[in-house]
């Protein structure tokens, strides 16, 4: 029960395949009691659905990240309701589906904003409403992949996005490291959710990680869940403004 006693709100749940559903569930095994956001009523019913086996009291707010006042509803609510905060999960990520396709060259103007604000800012914005909960100290958790910074074709501005995540985080350490809040990226080999599906040649990308990954195989989601346990936990008191590659060794390789 490495969490036991903490209390922790989860952002991006989508269906049963999601990463953040996979963190979750370790999380709530490990002992934390958590709270769940959604984002448009398309969701709501599948993270209400997968958020209800935790128990009918399980708290789930709709957030959508690209409108300031509903990161204030959420806070504010988690404020009444727990009156402190542990933990936040990050796993929060958009590109029109254009931009996902073709060349990086052509990604549009308005493509480039969306994929960062929804994608990177969010992240910014969120740890500044959950911030003033985490009296106690806390650990923030941001879900980045290696399109960050080795080009994917047809990651494309995401792979941008991710970038500016990562660096993000990095400051986001260090503004509050001074208030016992550690802020690190999980960097995941591909896994096959909802987002994923919509990269070109994802199926491709699976095998190119079997093949060419040390352990030779993709990662489980379970692995994800471990990972996000300890970065969550005082075991990983000391580790903050950290990119951690759960990839099956994959970001070690040159060819």
């Amino acid at each position: 029960m490495l969490l036991a006693g903490k209390l922790g709100i989860v952002c991006g749940v989508a269906n049963k395949r999601s990463i953040a559903w996979a963190i979750a569930q370790a999380w709530h095994k490990a002992g934390a009691n958590l709270a769940f956001t959604y984002q448009g009523e398309r969701l709501k019913e599948n993270v209400e659905e997968l958020a209800g086996a935790f128990g009918a009291e399980t708290m789930l707010i709709e957030c959508d990240v690209t409108r300031d006042e509903h990161i204030t509803r959420v806070f504010d609510a988690i404020g009444r309701k727990f009156g402190k905060l542990h933990l936040l999960l990050h796993s929060v990520a958009f590109a029109p589906k254009e931009a996902l396709e073709g060349e990086f060259v052509n990604t549009s103007r308005e493509a480039f904003r969306v994929a960062h604000d929804v994608s990177a800012y969010s992240l910014v914005a969120l740890a500044r409403g959950a911030a003033p909960l985490m009296t106690e100290g806390g650990s923030m958790i941001a879900m980045t992949y290696y399109g960050s910074e080795k080009v994917v074709p047809h990651y494309n501005v995401m792979g941008v996005a991710k970038a500016s995540l990562e660096a993000s985080a990095r400051y986001l350490a260090y503004d509050l490291g001074p208030k016992k809040i550690r802020v690190n990226c999980i960097s995941a080999g591909p896994v096959n959710t909802l987002a994923a599906r919509g990269i070109a040649g994802f199926t491709d990308m699976l095998k190119h990680y079997e093949a060419h990954a040390p352990l030779k195989r993709n990662i489980l989601p379970d692995e994800l869940g471990a990972a996000g346990t300890f970065l969550a936990s005082d075991g990983s008191a000391a580790i903050t403004g950290q990119v951690i590659y759960v990839d099956c060794g994959y970001q070690i390789m040159g060819m």
